[in-house]
């Protein structure tokens, strides 16, 4: 197992472009890109952020599935308990990483 243990190595790392990262989530855990809803009424009202905070399920599109996720593809919009999961920065994007059991729906 080859260790990276001069600072030539790290540097390289560091100066890598996005394109050669790949990102890769183990297991059952997903990564996603959050999509933040402007939901609509019936009859035309716009609901308020504080409004659409209450709702249990979010709206997001599938980065990454991990090793283990069978059903849920790469692009894929998902809903999911929005309770769940862990958001971090990643490449000055913020992405939620969850679980599989967590998603409710596949669109």
């Amino acid at each position: 197992m080859s260790m990276m243990n001069t600072t030539k190595d790290w540097k390289k790392l560091v100066s890598m472009k996005p394109k050669e990262k790949t990102m890769k989530p183990v297991g059952k855990y997903i990564v996603i890109k959050t999509i933040e809803e402007e939901i609509k009424t019936s009859s035309g009202i716009l609901l308020s952020a504080s409004d659409v905070d209450g709702f249990r399920y979010k709206k997001g599109k599938v980065i990454k599935p991990g090793t283990d996720v069978n059903v849920i593809k790469e692009d894929d919009l998902i809903y999911y308990d929005k309770n769940s999961g862990v958001t971090l920065i990643i490449e000055e994007t913020p992405l939620t990483i969850i679980q599989e059991r967590d998603v409710v729906i596949v669109i």
